[in-house]
């Protein structure tokens, strides 16, 4: 009987554990970010205008695939500030009575982090707009022909939304962030900084060349990175003396199904799925994912930007197609067939 409620529990730590895990490698201030230089210099351009002006940072939209740091710039910008932050995601916001007690209990120069900002409902989404433009939230009191709509002034915020799917956001929300950040996927020097940095508030014995291995192959992605840190330290503690080093590194990373490129299981059965169920012709999204046995969104979000980025993937107007460098990492022989084919001529 109590087998169960005992799994729950140490599920919850672990994940309890990860989380303050991340919190401890989290950066504080702009000066502490690694990578996205030009990003981060604008950034600390516009906080510092806005303290010297005593007013809010204008509302800030961040975007880009997961792991590449948009809730910690979100934490940073709030630090920055001298505000408090205020965090919420767009699906726990669901009616508009939510969001009227997120924003009437904000402070002047309060950070308000939208996290997934995209899923906000229609309805939601429309309240916000005066919210973020003229700092007014308007309520309706009464019923029926005896209804009055009323309005709340709100004392000055900055909104930091985050979103993976910037396209699924309506053009009024879009148009009212004053800056709009792109994050892309990190170059191995900041990633090498990074893992390095990391192994430092953790404590663990790491050289460089084993710096270098789990750089170059977490995807581009801080978080990655930090999590296959954490992963191939339980290797060097258990089967070797606690060091990690080029070899370690790699045996470790072997062994969790991370490939020299960075790819994972799942990036690989995609690319599989691809090349021999489909023989290589244009494959739908939904296709994809029922294959798979994975949720769409999922695949466009996190694993296809990697993809793209590396040239493992093509999007045509008939579907994804695995290109010429995924039939070589995969040693595959690409088939014998033309564009009008659906691939790409030898």
């Amino acid at each position: 009987m109590s087998g169960p409620p005992a799994r729950g529990l140490l599920a919850k730590q672990a994940d309890a554990n990860e989380q303050r895990l991340d919190h401890a490698l989290r950066p504080q201030r702009f000066v502490d970010y690694v990578g996205q230089r030009a990003l981060i210099d604008n950034l600390r351009v516009f906080a510092t205008a806005a303290r010297q002006r005593g007013e809010p940072l204008d509302h800030v939209l961040l975007c880009g695939p997961p792991g590449l740091g948009k809730t910690t710039l979100a934490h940073i910008i709030a630090h920055e500030m001298g505000a408090v932050l205020h965090q919420t995601s767009g699906p726990a916001v669901e009616k508009k009575g939510d969001l009227a007690g997120l924003v009437t209990h904000l402070g002047a120069g309060d950070v308000l982090f939208i996290d997934e900002i995209h899923r906000l409902t229609p309805a939601v989404e429309e309240n916000l707009y005066p919210a973020m433009e003229d700092f007014r939230f308007d309520v309706l009191i009464g019923e029926g022909a005896h209804a009055r709509s009323i309005s709340l002034d709100l004392k000055p915020f900055t909104l930091v939304g985050a979103t993976t799917r910037t396209g699924l956001l309506a053009s009024p929300l879009r148009d009212r962030f004053g800056f709009t950040a792109r994050l892309d996927f990190y170059g191995h020097d900041d990633l090498n900084a990074i893992v390095t940095r990391s192994a430092g508030l953790l404590n663990i014995a790491l050289d460089d060349d084993g710096a270098t291995e789990i750089a170059r192959r977490c995807r581009g992605t801080p978080r990655i990175a930090n999590r296959l840190l954490r992963r191939v330290r339980d290797f060097a503690e258990v089967l070797h003396q606690g060091k990690v080093t080029v070899d370690v590194a790699r045996e470790g990373l072997d062994r969790l199904g991370v490939d020299r490129r960075g790819l994972d299981e799942m990036d690989k059965k995609l690319l599989e799925v691809l090349i021999d169920k489909f023989d290589g012709r244009p494959v739908g999204l939904d296709t994809i994912a029922a294959a798979l046995g994975e949720d769409a969104g999922t695949i466009e979000d996190v694993y296809e930007p990697y993809l793209l980025q590396e040239g493992f993937l093509m999007r045509t107007p008939r579907g994804r197609i695995a290109t010429p460098r995924a039939y070589e990492h995969m040693n595959k022989a690409p088939p014998k067939r033309g564009l009008q084919g659906g691939l790409f001529e030898e």
